[in-house]
C-alpha cells in the first residue's frame, strides 16, 4: 500500500511539473521594422511542432510552450524570423520587408499596376526620398534620383520658379513643364504675378503628405493624358490611412543655411590701383575725358567725400548674404477600421533665404478619408488647405535686388557717415544705408524701407465614389478642384525714391484668383481567364475648366511709412482688371492584356477637345501601343541562378501640347480710349481658325533586369521624340495690321538614352545599397521654315541647332602687342569653312553658335548604409556639358570700363607688350572686350553633394518603455559640396526675369543655391 501511495505521489508530481511546463505562456508584439506599425495575422509557430498562434490587429500574440523552444515568425511580404525564447516570457519581434517577394505597385493614369507588368517607362519616387527635406517644394528632392528628369532652380531665392524637363524640351513657344496631377486633379502651375519673375505654385504642396511620385516619361505611360502629356506627367499620390492601430507621427527639424559660394571682388586698394591705371590708359589713348583728374573726383565722391579713397573698404557681399534659419514641424495621425480609414496632417515651416529680407513661410493641413459604405460602394475625399507667405525680392535685373550690390565700389561706406555721428564721433551701430554717395542705388535701402509680400491661399480637394457593379467591374466618379487665391502687396518707402522715382512712396496691390475644376468618370474591368489570360480595361471621360481673374492697382504719394495700403495713397496712378478661362473635354480608354504571366500588351487612346484651338481643330486623338515580354518567366530562364528578372518592352504613341494663351485662335479686340477720351476698341490679335494641337510622337525601347535574386537590378531606355506642328508666333505682312500670328509651324526632336542601376552591395546587419542613374538627351530643331527666334541675351531658336543655343561673336583673347580684345572673323570662305583670322573690330566678326545651355547628360548616385539602427545616405547629383552666359560680365568683369567693382580675375589684365592673358587692357570710359561674346560664356558642368543624411533609430526595447513605436534622430546636409569650373556664384542658375523655353542658361546677378544644415527628430506613437 505504501509503495502504491509513493508511486501515486511520484506520478502526481511528474504530472504537476509537466503541466506547469505546458502552461508556460509567451506573449509579445510583432511590428514592421520599416515604420514600427503593428502586423496583424503574423503566424507564430514553435519550431518543429504544430503549436502556433496568430497576431491580433495590434500585432500581439500569446502562445503556450514547454521548455526553451525557438519561435518562427512568418508573414507574407516579410522576411521570416526565428527567435530563441530562452527564459523570456515576453518576445517582441520586428519583421523586415522582403523586397524580393513583394511586387512593387506604381500609380498609372486612372489606376495602378504592378511594376513588372508595366509596358511604359515610369520612374517612381517614394515618400522616404522626399519627406523631411529642407526645401520649400518637393521637386527639389527629385534632383539626381530619376533618369530622364532634369530639375533646375532659377536661383537661390526661396519660393522662386523652378524648371523641370522630362526627356528634354518638346516645344519652342508652348509650355515645356510636365503635367502635374495630384490625386487625380490636374494642378495649376502658372500664376500671374506683379513683379514679373515667376514663383513656384507647387510649393503649396507639403512634401510630408506625399506617399509616392510617379513620372510618366514615354507615350505608352502618358498618352492616356493625351493633349497634356507631351512634356511628361508627374502623378502625386498623398498618404492614406490603414485599418488597425492609430499611428501618430511627429517630426521636427531646425537648421541654418549659407551661400554655396561667394565670388571674389576687388578690395579698396586693388580697386583704386586698377582704376588709376585705367584712367591713365584712357588719357594716353583717347584724351583727357576719362583721365586721372576725372577719376580722382569720382573716387572722392564714391568714398563719401573722404580725401583718401582708401578710407573705407566695404565687402558688399557680406552686407546682403546672411546665415539663414530653417524650421519645420509636422504632425500626422493615421488609422481606421475595416470600414473607415483616415490620414490627417498639419505642417508649419519657416525658411529664411540666404539674402536679406527673403523668407518663405508655409502652413498646411490635410484630411484624407476612405469609407466602405456597403460591400459594393466606397466613398472618400482628399482635402488640404495651405497658406504660404513669400517675402520676395526684386528681379535679378533690378538695381534694388540684393545681388546687384556687388556693383558698388568697395571704397564706398555701407552706412551714410552723416547719419551716424554721436557727439561728433562716427558710431557704426547707428545710421542708415548710404544713399547719397553710391555709384548706383543701394539695395540695403529696400531692406529697411520696402516690402514685397505674396500671400497664397490654396485648396486642393478631391471627392470620389466607387461602385462595384459586379465582380471585376467597377465605376468610379471623381470631382476635384484646385482653388488658388493670391494676394500681392508691395510698398516702397521714401528712402527708395532714387530707385522708384517717387518721393513719398509707391504701393502696389494685386489679386489673382484661379478656380480649376475637374471631373473624372470611368469604368474599370479586370478579369482572369483560366489563369492564362489577364485583362484590365479602363473607359471614361474627363472634363476640366479653369477660370482666372486678376486685379491690379497702384498708388503713390503716402503721408508716411505708417500708411502702406492703397487706401492711403494720394494719387491712384494705375489700375486694371482682367479675366480669362479655358476648358478641356476628354474621352479615354486603356486596355492591358497579359498572357501566361509573361506576354504583355498595352493599348490606350484619348480624344481631347480644347477651347484654345480653332473651331475646325478643337479635337485631337492621341493613341499609344506598347508590348512587353518577361523573358525570366520562360522555361529557358525560369531556373536561372543568375537572372531572376528580365523584361523587354517597346512603345509608340502620340501626345499633345496645348499650353498656349487662352483664346489663342480667336480674333480679339480690346477696349481703348479714342480721340478726346471717347471710348472705343481696337484689334489686338488676328484669328487663326485652323490652329491645332502641337503633337509629339515618341518611340521607346526598354530593358528591365534583375540579377542574383534582385541584388542587382535596373532599367535601360532608348527613345526618339519628334514634335510636329509647333505652335509659333509667325511674322505676317505689315499690311495685315498685325506683326505676328500664332500658327502651327516647324518641327523638333529629342533623342536620348537612360540607364539606371540598383544594387544591394552588402546584406545582413550591415547593409549597403547603391542607386545610379544616367541620362543623355540630344535636342534639335529640325524645321522653323527659315525663322530665327531671339531669346534673352544671346539665346536663339534656329534650325539645325538645339533650342536656346548661344549665338554671337567668338572671343579670341587679347592682342599681345597692344592689349586690345580680339575676335575671330568667322566669315565664310569660298569652300564653306570659317575664316579663323582675328580682328579687333567687333562689328567685323560674324555671329556663330558659341555655346549650348542644354546639358549633354545628367547623373545621380545614391549610396545608402545602415547598421543596427544607424543609417547614412549620400546623394551626388550632376549636370554635364552645358554652357552659361554671364550677362553681368560686361559690368563686373569689364576691364574697368566703368566704376562697377570688378571680379578679381581682372587683375591679370594686359599691362605691357608681349603680356599673354585673356583680360584686355583697362580703359576707363571705353569698352575693350565688353561687348556680348563668348568671353562671358563658361562651362556650367557641375557635380554636387546634394544630400547627406545621417540618422539613428533608437532600439525598440528602449522606446517601448515610453510607449513609443519609433524614435529617429537625424542630421541632413544639403548642397554641401559643389565641384565645378563655373566662374560665377553657382552653376545651377537661370536668371529669373528672362527664364523661358529659349532664354535659358543665363546668369545676371543670380543668387547662389543655399547650403543647408538641419537637425531633426521623428517620433512615432
Amino acid at each position: 500500500m505504501k509503495k502504491l501511495l509513493l508511486l501515486f505521489l511520484f506520478l502526481l508530481n511528474v504530472l504537476s511539473f509537466s503541466t506547469m511546463a505546458q502552461n508556460r505562456t509567451i506573449t509579445g508584439r510583432v511590428t514592421s521594422a520599416a515604420d514600427g506599425s503593428a502586423l496583424p495575422g503574423v503566424s507564430v509557430v514553435v519550431k518543429g511542432t504544430t503549436i502556433g498562434a496568430s497576431t491580433d490587429v495590434e500585432g500581439r500574440y500569446q502562445i503556450s510552450v514547454t521548455g526553451s523552444p525557438t519561435l518562427v515568425f512568418t508573414f507574407i511580404g516579410f522576411t521570416p524570423r526565428e527567435e530563441a525564447v530562452g527564459t523570456r516570457s515576453t518576445v517582441d519581434v520586428r519583421l523586415a520587408v522582403d523586397t524580393k517577394t513583394i511586387e512593387e505597385v506604381v500609380v498609372v493614369g486612372y489606376g495602378s499596376q504592378e511594376k513588372r507588368e508595366v509596358t511604359g517607362s515610369i520612374a517612381s519616387i517614394k515618400a522616404e526620398d522626399i519627406q523631411n527635406t529642407p526645401t520649400p517644394s518637393f521637386e527639389n528632392a527629385l534632383q539626381g534620383r530619376t533618369a530622364g528628369v532634369l530639375v533646375e532652380q532659377q536661383n537661390g531665392k526661396v519660393g522662386q520658379g523652378i524648371k523641370v524637363r522630362v526627356r528634354g524640351s518638346s516645344s519652342v513657344s508652348a509650355g515645356n513643364e510636365p503635367l502635374y496631377v495630384l490625386d487625380g486633379v490636374p494642378l495649376t502651375t502658372s500664376v500671374p504675378n506683379a513683379n514679373g519673375a515667376p514663383t513656384n505654385p507647387l510649393a503649396d504642396l507639403n512634401p510630408n503628405d506625399i506617399a509616392s511620385i510617379e513620372v510618366l516619361k514615354d507615350a505608352a505611360a502618358a498618352a492616356i493624358y493625351g493633349s497634356r502629356a507631351a512634356n511628361g506627367v508627374v502623378l502625386i499620390t498623398t498618404k492614406r490611412g490603414n485599418s488597425g492601430d492609430t499611428k501618430i507621427n511627429v517630426s521636427y527639424f531646425t537648421g541654418f543655411s549659407k551661400p554655396t559660394r561667394k565670388r571674389e571682388f576687388l578690395n579698396s586698394a586693388e580697386y583704386v590701383e586698377l582704376f588709376r591705371e585705367a584712367a591713365a590708359n584712357s588719357e594716353e589713348r583717347y584724351g583727357s575725358d576719362y583721365g586721372p583728374a576725372f577719376l580722382e573726383t569720382r573716387l572722392r565722391r564714391y568714398a563719401a567725400g573722404a580725401t583718401d579713397p582708401l578710407t573705407y573698404d566695404t565687402d558688399w557681399q557680406d552686407e546682403v548674404f546672411q546665415d539663414a534659419s530653417v524650421n519645420q514641424m509636422d504632425v500626422s495621425v493615421a488609422g481606421g477600421t475595416e470600414k473607415t480609414r483616415f490620414f490627417t496632417g498639419l505642417s508649419y515651416s519657416n525658411q529664411e533665404g540666404i539674402l536679406i529680407e527673403n523668407r518663405f513661410e508655409k502652413m498646411s493641413g490635410r484630411l484624407n478619408l476612405d469609407h466602405q459604405a456597403t460591400e459594393r460602394l466606397s466613398v472618400g475625399m482628399n482635402f488640404s488647405l495651405t497658406r504660404t507667405k513669400n517675402y520676395r525680392l526684386s528681379n535679378d535685373n533690378a538695381f534694388s535686388t540684393p545681388m546687384q550690390i556687388v556693383a558698388l565700389p568697395p571704397i564706398t561706406p555701407a552706412i551714410d557717415p552723416r547719419t551716424k555721428l554721436v557727439s561728433g564721433v562716427l558710431d557704426p551701430a547707428t545710421g542708415r544705408p548710404n544713399t547719397n554717395y553710391p555709384l548706383y542705388y543701394n539695395p540695403l535701402l529696400n531692406a529697411i524701407d520696402a516690402d514685397f509680400l505674396t500671400t497664397v491661399y490654396r485648396n486642393f480637394t478631391n471627392v470620389y465614389a466607387s461602385y462595384k457593379i459586379f465582380n471585376g467591374l467597377t465605376f468610379r466618379s471623381e470631382f476635384g478642384l484646385d482653388l488658388l487665391n493670391q494676394n500681392e502687396n508691395a510698398y516702397y518707402g521714401r528712402l527708395t525714391a532714387r530707385n522708384t522715382g517717387t518721393p513719398n512712396g509707391t504701393g502696389i496691390s494685386a489679386i489673382s484668383q484661379i478656380a480649376n475644376y475637374n471631373t473624372n468618370n470611368f469604368f474599370n474591368y479586370n478579369t482572369n481567364i483560366a489563369d492564362v489570360h489577364s485583362i484590365d480595361v479602363v473607359l471614361g471621360m474627363s472634363y476640366q475648366e479653369s477660370n482666372q481673374t486678376t486685379n491690379y492697382v497702384e498708388g503713390q504719394q503716402f503721408p508716411s511709412n505708417a500708411y502702406r495700403t492703397i487706401a492711403s495713397a494720394a494719387d491712384i496712378t494705375e489700375g486694371s482688371s482682367s479675366g480669362t478661362d479655358y476648358s478641356f473635354l476628354s474621352y479615354f480608354t486603356r486596355v492591358n492584356y497579359k498572357f501566361r504571366d509573361r506576354y504583355l500588351l498595352g493599348l490606350s487612346g484619348r480624344v481631347d477637345g480644347s477651347s484654345r484651338f480653332g473651331n475646325d481643330s478643337k479635337y485631337g486623338f492621341f493613341p499609344a501601343a506598347s508590348l512587353g515580354w518577361i523573358l525570366s518567366e520562360e522555361s529557358f530562364l525560369a531556373n536561372s541562378n543568375l537572372i531572376n528578372y528580365l523584361k523587354l518592352r517597346g512603345s509608340y504613341g502620340i501626345t499633345g501640347n496645348a499650353e498656349i494663351p487662352n483664346a489663342a485662335s480667336l480674333g480679339l479686340y480690346s477696349g481703348d480710349a479714342g480721340y478726346g477720351g471717347t471710348p472705343g476698341q481696337r484689334p489686338t490679335q488676328i484669328e487663326n481658325p485652323d490652329l491645332k494641337w502641337e503633337e509629339t510622337a515618341q518611340l521607346d525601347f526598354g530593358l528591365e533586369y534583375g540579377f542574383w535574386n534582385g541584388r542587382l537590378s535596373g532599367e535601360i531606355d532608348y527613345y526618339i521624340k519628334k514634335t510636329d506642328d509647333l505652335l509659333l508666333n509667325v511674322n505676317v505682312p505689315g499690311t495685315s495690321g498685325y506683326r505676328t500670328q500664332l500658327k502651327n509651324v516647324g518641327k523638333l526632336e529629342n533623342k536620348g538614352f537612360e540607364f539606371s542601376l540598383n544594387s544591394d552591395n552588402l546584406v545582413g546587419d550591415f547593409k549597403w545599397s547603391t542607386n545610379f542613374n544616367y541620362s543623355r538627351n540630344r535636342n534639335k530643331i529640325t524645321d522653323l521654315q527659315g525663322q530665327i527666334i531671339e531669346g534673352g541675351y544671346l539665346n536663339r531658336a534656329v534650325e539645325g541647332q538645339p533650342i536656346g543655343v548661344f549665338f554671337g561673336v567668338e572671343y579670341a583673347g587679347v592682342d599681345p602687342a597692344n592689349g586690345d580684345a580680339i575676335y575671330y572673323l568667322n566669315t565664310l570662305n569660298p569652300d564653306g569653312s570659317r575664316n579663323r583670322e582675328t580682328t579687333s573690330d567687333y562689328s567685323s566678326a560674324e555671329r556663330v553658335v558659341i555655346g549650348n545651355p542644354n546639358p549633354d547628360y545628367t547623373l545621380g548616385l545614391t549610396n545608402n548604409f545602415s547598421f543596427k539602427g544607424f543609417d547614412l545616405s549620400v546623394l551626388f547629383q550632376g549636370v554635364v556639358g552645358n554652357e552659361i552666359y554671364n550677362g553681368a560680365g560686361s559690368y563686373m568683369s569689364a576691364s574697368a570700363s566703368w566704376f562697377d567693382n570688378q571680379t578679381r580675375d581682372q587683375l591679370r589684365r594686359w599691362q605691357k607688350p608681349n603680356d599673354i592673358t585673356d583680360v584686355p587692357r583697362a580703359y576707363l570710359g571705353y569698352a575693350n572686350g565688353t561687348d556680348p561674346s563668348s568671353r562671358y560664356i563658361s562651362d556650367g558642368s557641375y557635380v554636387r553633394l546634394k544630400n547627406l543624411t545621417v540618422g539613428y533609430t533608437l532600439p525598440t526595447s528602449f522606446t517601448q518603455k515610453f510607449h513609443l513605436d519609433k524614435v529617429r534622430i537625424y542630421a541632413i546636409g544639403l548642397n554641401l559640396l559643389t565641384f565645378t569650373d563655373y566662374e560665377g556664384w553657382d552653376p545651377e542658375v537661370n536668371t529669373d526675369y528672362l527664364a523661358g523655353n529659349i532664354s535659358q542658361g543665363n546668369d545676371f546677378y543670380g543668387a547662389p543655391q543655399a547650403k543647408t544644415f538641419t537637425f531633426g527628430i521623428n517620433i512615432g506613437f
